[in-house]
């Protein structure tokens, strides 16, 4: 994330295994820019059995807005991802 916003935020999912998290971190990896707008970005990296989405904002708003979001997309990662095996 290049821009810089006013307010940001950091959440970190921990999987049982670093396969597991690698296939939630490439599952969000297409989302990265897609579902960016005016007043937010965010980014998504992993580290061993970690994910981390950091999310940024021009106002407290869009914050909510994209951490909601991306709630919803890791969620949905998870899911896909326990189909995987």
């Amino acid at each position: 994330m290049t821009t810089t916003r006013a307010h940001e935020t950091v959440f970190s999912v921990t999987y049982d295994t670093e396969r597991r998290a690698r296939i939630v971190a490439d599952a969000l990896g297409p989302e990265v820019g897609e579902i960016d707008d005016a007043r937010s970005t965010a980014a998504v990296d992993r580290e061993g059995d970690a994910v981390r989405v950091r999310v940024a904002a021009d106002d407290l708003v869009a914050l909510r807005a994209g951490v909601n979001s991306w709630s919803r997309l890791v969620a949905v990662a998870e899911r896909v991802g326990a189909l995987d095996g």
